[in-house]
């Protein structure tokens, strides 16, 4: 496995039985990935490596600190050292005799606006010798993205087809006003989603339903009911998660209506799941949000000057080391 030229990594944070936060140095940007398990889950079992493809973001989503600067696309190669940095610590052959391994583009930045994105994807089965390998990626779908995806349709259908891809789309809100004030105004609306669902989805073939993801506020406005006027249950599952502690969800006044004492039982969850909807309350482990592998903060961080990278980091009751 070759180095990437230009490609530096700086720092790492967190802890390997959860999540690590790396930070690189590629071609004069900063980028952010990450590295985790989930625990009681054994790492041979599932291991999840989660890529960033935008340095920042220009969607600028209320609630992620991606969006508080852009400084354009991340190669592929950028994008595949990322994923090799990790790998290459454990499986140097790029042979991963894992059952799942979970690829997400989902870091820092809109994966639709990056087209380097369909290229890795294309050329990942013959890069690595992984039978589990699962590409996962979220999208809040902008209108700018509809060509990428519809692009995915047909890669997805020709190298990850029964099941081996994942999709999920950002809904948050069933209001579609405050959908747009929450991500961006130019996005698609939930019956544009679910129309590109219909040609995505093919049961037949095995293919895994669409998540629509709700990360849930205080003042979300959230009906289930619209949700399955507009969407089939047989094709979509429902992920309810919590709004991350990110510097611009704290600013924008954007507070988690699911809090750690109440994410047991939240009733949202079995509403959804009364209208016939697979439903998953994935919180995670709360520990994450002090290592800050939920968003991408940590590079926003450090462009203004506010972290300093550092041999050891302190961080609640244990250690982040280097």
């Amino acid at each position: 496995m070759q180095a990437v030229q230009n490609f530096e990594v700086l720092h790492r944070y967190g802890k390997d039985d959860l999540a690590i936060l790396y930070i690189a140095d590629y071609q004069g940007n900063i980028v952010e990935f990450v590295e985790s398990v989930q625990p009681p889950v054994p790492r041979d079992e599932k291991w999840v490596i989660i890529l960033s493809t935008l340095y920042g973001c220009p969607m600028k989503c209320l609630m992620c600190d991606a969006g508080e600067y852009y400084k354009g696309i991340i190669s592929k190669e950028g994008m595949l050292a990322q994923i090799d940095h990790i790998v290459a610590q454990r499986y140097p052959d790029r042979v991963i005799p894992i059952k799942k391994l979970k690829i997400q583009f989902a870091r820092m930045g809109e994966p639709t606006l990056n087209p380097a994105v369909l290229d890795l994807l294309r050329e990942m089965p013959q890069i690595y010798q992984a039978p589990g390998l699962l590409p996962c990626l979220s999208t809040v779908a902008p209108i700018g993205g509809a060509e990428f995806l519809e692009s995915l349709i047909s890669i997805k259908n020709h190298l990850y087809s029964r099941g081996q891809f994942q999709i999920q789309f950002s809904i948050h809100s069933t209001d579609e006003i405050l959908r747009k004030q929450l991500i961006n105004p130019h996005i698609w609306t939930m019956k544009q989603i679910a129309e590109f669902g219909e040609r995505w989805v093919n049961l037949e073939e095995g293919d895994r339903k669409i998540t629509l993801n709700f990360a849930v506020a205080e003042q979300s406005t959230i009906d289930p009911g619209i949700i399955a006027e507009i969407f089939d249950p047989s094709k979509y599952l429902i992920k309810i998660t919590p709004i991350n502690p990110t510097n611009r969800a704290v600013s924008n006044k954007i507070i988690s209506a699911i809090t750690e004492e109440n994410s047991q039982n939240y009733p949202l969850a079995e509403d959804f799941r009364k209208l016939g909807f697979e439903t998953i309350l994935s919180i995670g482990e709360w520990e994450e949000n002090q290592i800050g592998s939920n968003c991408g903060q940590f590079a926003t961080q450090y462009y203004h000057g506010k972290v300093k990278l550092k041999a050891d980091y302190q961080c609640n009751d244990y250690k982040l080391t280097k």
